[in-house]
Formats: structure tokens, C-alpha cells, sequence
């Protein structure tokens, strides 16, 4: 399934955005839907942003991140402790971005697998020359760009509580997860995704 993505660079300028996308959640339940989300944004400034750009940017992203929960999850983001409502926002990411979803399979759940608890810069580069060697398009992609996926990919890692800093390295934190959302992807068989959370081989 996600071979059939298409790699994008949107996710250096979009990050985590947990503050954002829980509010967009609230309004979906709400029953508020994309358009009337579109509309907050852009009218309302909900984000809390400076231009309008930003404001369209910042909703399209949410809402596709969004799209990609179902009700359960949805409702798991807005009314969980804070935890299990980051890695449900960690999961939307995983789900609707190809590099971020690869990065996180390649590199973190076999960081867990092999017991070595931090991710280093050489853990970024050789990720990275991985995609260059597979993907065309990736290669063609600029050095500033990969710099700013590294900073972007280490700061959601950091913000989700997936990681902590420690210097020039990141720490992984194990997530612990609840027995529902657990339940819930094994039912809708989106195991690949807990699999990298709690370090499984497939």
C-alpha cells in the first residue's frame, strides 16, 4: 500500500501540529465538516496564524491527516489523556506521509527491535541515502532539503514524547499504549502501524 504514495516535502513546513489538528478534531465532532474547517481557518484564524497562506496550508494538512482517522480515532484524540492523543496524531502523520511513515519502519521500530535506544545524525544520512538510491525524485531533491527533514522529523519524534533530546542525539521513549486503540488497529488491520510503535517484527 504505501509504495503507492508519492514522496513529498510538504511535511518540513507542516511538522507535528498536535494543537492544531485536535482542534480541527473538535469540530468534526462537533459535525462540522472540511469546507466549514476551511472557512475557520481562513475567516476566524483558529490556527492562529499570520497570512492567509499559511491559514489554507495549515488546514489542508489537519484535514488530511483527519481523513485518514475514523471515528474511534477521532474521538481518541480529543477526549484521551494527552499520551495516547499524541500518537494518534503521530499515526495521521504515518498514514498520510510516505517518508515520515518509511523513516519511522526503517529506523525507529528496528532502533527498538535491536535495542539501541538512540537515533543519530548517521542514522538520518544513511535513511536518507536509502531513498536517494530508490527514488528518483528524492535524489533530485536539494541538501538544505534533506537538513530541514532531519530537523522537522527530530522535532515531531521530540514533541509527540516519542523521543527526548540528549545533545547531538535523540533518546527513544517507548511508547505505552492503550489496550482500545491497541484493539482498534488490530480490528481494522492496521497492525503494520503498532508493530512500529511497540517495535514488532512484521
Amino acid at each position: 500500500m504505501e509504495n503507492k504514495w508519492k514522496y513529498r516535502t510538504t511535511i518540513k513546513s507542516q511538522s507535528f501540529l498536535y494543537v492544531e489538528i485536535k482542534k480541527a478534531a473538535k469540530l468534526v465532532l462537533q459535525g462540522q465538516d472540511e469546507y466549514q474547517i476551511r472557512n475557520k481557518s481562513l475567516y476566524d484564524n483558529i490556527f492562529q496564524v499570520n497570512t492567509d497562506a499559511r491559514k489554507a496550508e495549515i488546514a489542508s494538512a489537519v484535514i488530511t491527516r483527519l481523513n485518514a482517522l475514523d471515528r474511534f480515532f477521532i474521538e481518541k484524540l480529543v477526549n484521551s489523556d494527552i499520551q495516547t492523543s499524541k500518537l494518534i496524531a503521530i499515526y495521521s502523520i504515518m498514514k498520510t506521509d510516505r517518508l515520515f511513515f518509511e523513516f519511522m519502519n526503517e529506523v525507529y521500530k528496528d532502533k527498538i527491535i535491536l535495542g539501541d535506544r538512540f537515533i543519530l545524525d548517521k542514522d538520518f544520512n544513511i535513511f536518507f541515502d536509502r531513498k536517494k538510491e530508490q527514488s528518483a525524485k528524492v535524489a533530485s531533491w536539494a541538501d538544505y532539503t534533506f537538513y530541514k527533514l532531519k530537523q522537522v522529523i527530530s522535532r515531531i519524534l521530540t514533541e509527540s514524547g516519542l523521543v527526548k533530546n540528549k545533545g547531538k542525539k535523540i533518546e527513544i521513549v517507548r511508547p505505552i499504549i492503550e489496550h482500545s486503540v491497541v484493539d482498534h488497529l488490530k480490528e481494522i488491520g492496521d497492525t503494520v502501524y503498532l508493530d512500529i510503535l511497540l517495535g514488532k517484527l512484521d
